[in-house]
């Protein structure tokens, strides 16, 4: 009785065969396999060697063919491209066996699997934990591919695609790029490889968003990103951790748990297609109140919060004036000490009491004159009092204050909606803006160290600071 070897060939280049299979290959009396193949191992196999090849969706008929050789008791290498155990023939030959009662001995041999291949060709985009999906519904019901497709987009796995088109089979790959996206930020870097491995080897690197399913075809192996995935100098990578657990020895200890939770926000939020800017507001005004309507009620002028960070990083921008103390301690101070900035709150000001009896104005409205005399161009956070932040419209009006930027979070019942109304008007400020009546001193902080860290926002790595 012969046996039946069952090689992974790798994606098609003699340089990716392992030693294993390149054995066996001499070894054998036959190789069987689809006939496209056999240009990958001709200078590998022996002369007089029988080579047995068929077309394209006979699989039955090579293993049936297989299966016959052996018993004749002839070695028999049933190749498949990639690993034979993904998509390839070994499981069929497995279930033949079976199903022949036969006594044929079967051996498998791993090989190089094009999602690997092209993985290596990408950079490092399946450092984490990941998956494979094939588009292919020949023998697999669509019904049954968009559930494996929607757990994967929700589960934020590293996902490679295989199979993903041919010319009768042309929109399912328009359908998972369609439910990605409804669970994936559309800057999701997303990598794809034709012909890895070969001569005519393509690669290329976009998003989620900018695929373009037509550039294709069924000669491609598509791989997309999870959430922490990230491009550098062309290149798709998927952290693991170890740099950070090791490299980064000053981490502080709450660091890691902050950096959990941004990323739990993240894979919850509703609308993961927004500026980044925004999304880094957001994911702290979230992780400080645990309240999702924040996705609603938050409002960023374009670029608001990056163009902030680049007057502090520019040391334009060296004050920031808060409506109450509690403002101010909720600023990070190592990041106030690493940039050079100063947080101020006028209201235990000794001139404030004064003022505000003989104007008949409340204090905080004392605080914001003091203030904009002394730091007319400040940024200024509102975490408390709408009396204090029409106070500051006022005198922007009057052309006494040019602020930096606006955090507009006073919360309560009186004049709240009122005050965020005003100073929407003022258009050439960069405005954060906690609409209706939500706001208060942890959020209005919260969002200055958003600005603070905002370098920190491309990595989803909050924290550094704390």
């Amino acid at each position: 009785m012969g046996r039946i070897i069952v090689a992974g060939i790798g994606p098609g280049n003699g340089e990716d065969m392992t030693p294993a299979v390149l054995k066996a290959l001499q070894d054998a009396d036959v190789v069987v396999g689809y006939k496209y193949y056999f240009r990958f191992i001709e200078a590998f196999v022996p002369q007089g060697c029988e080579c047995v090849d068929t077309g394209m969706k006979k699989e039955r008929e090579r293993a049936e063919q297989a299966f016959e050789l052996a018993e004749q008791g002839k070695t028999v290498v049933v190749i498949s491209s990639g690993d034979a155990g993904i998509y390839g023939m070994t499981p069929l030959i497995y279930e033949m066996r079976a199903e022949r009662q036969s006594d044929v001995e079967v051996e498998s041999l791993p090989g190089i699997s094009a999602f690997q291949k092209a993985a290596s060709l990408l950079g490092a985009p399946i450092g984490h934990d990941m998956c494979i999906i094939s588009l292919s519904d020949l023998i697999t019901p669509w019904e049954v591919i968009e559930r494996r497709i929607i757990a994967a987009a929700t589960a934020d796995f590293v996902t490679a695609v295989y199979n993903p088109k041919s010319n009768g089979r042309y929109w399912q790959l328009y359908r998972l790029q369609e439910l990605f996206l409804q669970h994936r930020a559309a800057n999701t870097p997303v990598g794809y490889v034709r012909q890895a491995g070969r001569d005519d080897e393509v690669v290329k690197v976009t998003t989620l968003g900018e695929f373009d399913p037509e550039d294709v075809d069924m000669f491609t192996v598509v791989l997309i990103g999870n959430s922490q995935s990230y491009v550098s100098e062309g290149r798709i990578i998927t952290p693991r951790g170890y740099y950070r657990e090791l490299g980064e020895g000053d981490m502080k200890p709450g660091q890691q748990i902050m950096i959990n939770s941004f990323r739990t926000i993240e894979g919850e939020l509703r609308n993961k297609d927004v500026p980044l800017d925004h999304k880094w507001a957001l994911l702290h005004a979230i992780h400080t109140t645990a309240d999702f309507e924040m996705e609603q009620i938050l409002y960023t002028d374009p670029d608001a919060v990056a163009s902030l960070h680049e007057k502090v990083k520019n040391g334009e921008l060296k004050t920031i004036v808060t409506d109450v103390t509690m403002v101010t301690s909720g600023i990070r101070k190592g990041a106030l000490a690493r940039l050079g900035v100063e947080a101020k709150c006028y209201l235990s000001d000794p001139r404030v009491p004064q003022m505000a009896e003989e104007l008949g104005i409340t204090r905080t409205q004392a605080g914001i004159r003091l203030a904009v005399e002394e730091h007319p161009d400040a940024l200024f956070a509102f975490g408390n009092a709408p009396t204090a932040l029409m106070e500051l419209c006022s005198l922007i009006r009057a052309g006494k204050a040019h602020p930096a930027g606006i955090i507009a979070a006073p919360v309560g019942f009186v004049h709240v909606r009122e005050s965020k109304h005003m100073v929407k008007t003022f258009r050439n400020i960069p405005k954060i803006i906690v609409d209706g009546r939500k706001g208060g001193s942890n959020l209005a902080a919260t969002l200055c160290n958003a600005i603070l860290c905002f370098d920190d926002a491309e990595q989803l790595k909050p924290g550094r600071d704390l």
